[in-house]
Formats: C-alpha cells, sequence, structure tokens
C-alpha cells in the first residue's frame, strides 16, 4: 500500500473533520501533526523496540487536568505516525481511513482525559459529553 505523505495528511484532516462538531471545537489550539515514525527517544521511553508498535502518540496535559493557573506552554500535540498506521492497517486488512480516524480519535480523547468507553462512542458517531 503506498500512500504519499499528503495523501495520508489529507486522510487525517478527513478524518478530523468527520468528528462531532462539539468534539472538534474543544480541539482548539491543538496541534496535529503526522510524521513517519516515533523517535527512538520517545519508543525507549515507552520501553518498545520497534517503530512500527506506535501508531499515534499525545504530548501535553489533557483539559481534565488544566488549569487557568497553568504557565502557556507549548500547545498540546497529537501525533499520528504515517509507517505504523500504514503498515497496520495492510496487516489487518482494514481500510487505512479506519485505522487513521481510530488512532486520531483515542489521541485525541486523551486531550480530553476521556475513558476508552467515551472514545468508542465519539468513533460510532455518538455525540457525548466529553467533560
Amino acid at each position: 500500500m503506498s500512500v504519499t505523505e499528503g495523501k495520508f495528511e489529507t486522510l487525517v484532516f478527513e478524518a478530523f473533520v468527520e468528528m462531532p462538531e462539539g468534539y472538534r471545537a474543544l480541539c482548539d489550539g491543538l496541534a496535529i501533526r503526522t510524521e513517519e515514525y516515533a523517535s527512538r527517544e520517545t519508543l525507549g521511553e515507552l520501553g518498545m523496540a520497534s517503530p512500527l508498535e506506535l501508531l499515534g502518540l499525545y504530548h501535553g496535559i489533557s483539559l481534565a487536568q488544566k488549569s487557568v493557573f497553568d504557565l502557556v506552554s507549548m500547545p498540546d500535540t497529537v501525533l499520528i505516525y504515517r509507517r505504523p498506521i500504514i503498515a497496520y492497517a495492510k496487516a489487518k486488512g482494514l481500510p487505512l481511513i479506519d485505522v487513521v480516524r481510530h488512532v486520531l480519535i483515542h489521541e485525541i480523547g486523551h486531550h480530553f482525559g476521556l475513558t476508552d468507553v467515551d472514545m468508542e462512542a465519539i468513533e460510532q458517531g455518538a455525540e457525548s459529553e466529553p467533560l
């Protein structure tokens, strides 16, 4: 499966736009980036040996833990890893957009401090109250 960086970024954007409006609105200020793989340092911190193990990652402090008294810092970031996601979709025989959507929802869910049940409801297209 050959998917260019540009096409992959388009899939991530499409997956984001398909999310419920209320969910997207709470992502104001959240950076969403695509990268080929997680860095060696990140993999080491997470105890992972293979760069194909990590499909996405959230860096930041969830909205549930933030305070108006917090100092301004770098924006919270969701990283979506292109090659591991492509490999996973191919190995499982899943449509690439479905895997992208799942990973994106899961990582944004960490930004909100959501549970896996909350994320599943959003992924199924149901509106939920994230906070």
